[in-house]
């Protein structure tokens, strides 16, 4: 039995005053269990009343710091890998004051204790506890201390940190207070991070529709840049781009690029060898990478322009066979994608893959039914158009073969060759009309074409194109390939450096050599160390006995020559 106990039996010994004064204390007990019990209850209150996490965690670091009349309070979020601190929400010190001392904690010390060993601490004097490290220079002075982990499904979110009890040390009373807070605190982390990912949901569900009506439109952005940025918005990504397999066998390309260095990136070509864009062509199933590093068997090649590390990779699914690859990644020490980012992402993709087939197949109707209408003019530029010009061409010539003045007959000779030329240029346009409805679909000449109607988006503008000599029929499959690399890797040269206005583009076929030229008006090639598309043609050039020319002068352009011998 206790003193308390047994003086109230012995209350007929006690005198008055006695009596009054334990049942003073015993109603002081009562109210500051009463007063605890609301303060509380009004923690709770406040901890539940909102569904944003930000302003959940400020609140749980002040209806803390409230409850038990603690001068500082922080709370600390741990990262992903489960060591240090991500997030650190405070309260007590003022915001100037928070400048001064500099970065935030990231876990060492006391802090670090409590990540390590999530159980409660609680202590009269920091100081003299042995895995104390000190206060930075600036820090306010901080004795009485009260540490309590937050677990959220079994897992610790992180901590709360109480610093100063106003009126003494932290009491067991506050330990059990505070950790009925942290329990409170749990369950409102969990309900606002169900809310956000909601909203998140939403949020995809909502663009994926505006994509895909955008998609379907027939005017408007490009359409793989109108997915590659609204994933790079949606994710919270620092770099997203879209890559497609490249025309020659082996090999990718980097067709659209949003966020950090994406100018360096637009139009690079590599191989599919070990890279995550590879994997996931072949697949046509997603990845999901939470640090690079960490992965040895794959390659990353938008590495080379920022120190990216956690990635995603959605498939683009066609119809028959993957179109391209989504590639999403995130700067080094951000945290990484989840499997729900894998899962919306991978959901948008595929509705954004489905949009592209059947904007493809509108615009294969449309240009089915615009590309009948140019048959017709180039059989009649062919037909009646390049006939007469050849026979008007014919009847100049004869007439130099008459007793002319030599000015006169070297002014027919003019008007022969400028008809020569006007002929071969109505050609060249004759086969940019057929376009795919001919046996020509198969030829140098359309995949050249194609190549610049590709890479025209890039440079703001149509280059001109013109060919000489009998192109399609010195040229086998492999050599027509190496062609279409070679002016994609030129054209992307130019979109990339050289702030041109036009490009002119020739394929001249003479006797056994064979040359593509390649010049632009822009700033020429400047000082830069990056050769690595120019040794790339060189490359190609000698594996047909040929060579690489480039000339190029500041604010005079730059001309790209890249020849052959025909065997």
């Amino acid at each position: 039995m206790t003193k308390q106990e047994r003086a109230v039996c012995a209350g007929p010994h006690l005198g008055l005053s006695e009596l009054l004064d334990q049942l003073i204390s015993r109603a002081q007990d009562v109210r500051d269990v009463q007063v605890k019990l609301n303060g509380l209850l009004a923690a709770n209150e406040a901890i539940m009343g909102n569904l944003e996490l930000p302003v959940v965690l400020r609140q749980i670091v002040r209806a803390a710091c409230r409850l038990v009349d603690a001068r500082y309070g922080a709370l600390g979020v741990i990262g992903p890998d489960g060591e240090g601190l991500e997030q650190f929400v405070h309260e007590g010190i003022d915001d100037e004051t928070a400048a001064r001392i500099g970065s935030l904690p990231t876990g060492r010390g006391l802090l670090g204790a409590l990540i390590d060993d999530p159980r409660p601490i609680r202590l009269s004097r920091i100081s003299d506890d042995p895995r104390s490290v000190g206060f930075p220079a600036n820090h306010p002075p901080m004795d009485s201390f009260l540490g309590v982990p937050i677990k959220v499904r079994d897992s610790v979110f992180g901590n709360l940190y109480l610093a100063g009890r106003r009126n003494g040390d932290f009491t067991e009373s506050d330990q059990e207070l505070v950790r009925a807070v942290a329990g409170t605190a749990a369950i409102a982390i969990e309900n606002a991070r169900l809310y956000e990912e909601a909203r998140r949901r939403e949020r995809w569900l909502e663009v994926t529709a505006e994509v895909s009506q955008q998609l379907l439109s027939s005017s408007g952005e490009d359409p793989l840049s109108v997915i590659a940025r609204s994933v790079h918005e949606l994710a919270d990504a620092d770099l997203v781009t879209v890559v497609l397999p490249a025309a020659t066998a082996g090999e990718l390309m980097i067709e659209v690029a949003i966020g950090l260095g994406a100018d360096r990136l637009v139009g690079m070509s590599y191989s599919n060898e070990r890279s995550v864009a590879g994997t996931v062509i072949e697949t046509s199933e997603p990845i999901l990478i939470d640090n690079i590093d960490d992965e040895p068997r794959y390659l990353l090649r938008m590495r080379e322009v920022a120190p990216l590390a956690a990635v995603m990779g959605l498939p683009l699914v066609g119809s028959s066979k993957p179109r391209g690859c989504l590639l999403v990644a995130k700067l080094s020490g951000r945290r990484g994608f989840t499997s729900n980012d894998l899962q919306m992402a991978t959901a948008f993709a595929s509705h954004a893959a489905v949009a592209l087939e059947l904007a493809d197949a509108r615009s294969y109707q449309q240009r089915m039914v615009l590309l009948e209408d140019r048959d017709r003019i180039a059989r009649d530029l062919h037909d009646h158009v390049i006939q007469r010009l050849f026979a008007a061409g014919l009847t100049v010539q004869s007439l130099q073969t008459r007793q002319l003045e030599p000015a006169a007959a070297a002014k027919l000779g003019r008007v022969v060759t400028d008809l020569d030329d006007t002929i071969r240029q109505i050609r060249t346009s004759i086969f940019d009309l057929r376009g795919a409805l001919t046996p020509a679909t198969a030829s140098l000449r359309m995949a050249l074409l194609d190549v610049a109607t590709e890479q025209a988006v890039h440079l703001g503008f149509e280059p001109a194109l013109r060919f000489s000599g009998p192109v399609d029929s010195v040229t086998t499959p492999e050599l027509a390939d190496e062609l279409t690399a070679v002016l994609r890797e030129a054209l992307s040269n130019v979109a990339r450096h050289a702030r041109a206005a036009s490009v002119a583009v020739v394929l001249d076929v003479s006797g056994s050599q064979l040359c593509l030229s390649v010049a632009d008006d822009g700033v020429g090639m400047g000082d830069t160390h990056r050769r690595s598309g120019l040794a790339n043609l060189t490359e190609r050039a000698a594996r047909h006995g040929g060579s690489l020319t480039v000339t190029s002068s500041p604010n005079e352009g730059t001309q790209l020559r890249w020849q052959i011998a025909l065997s």
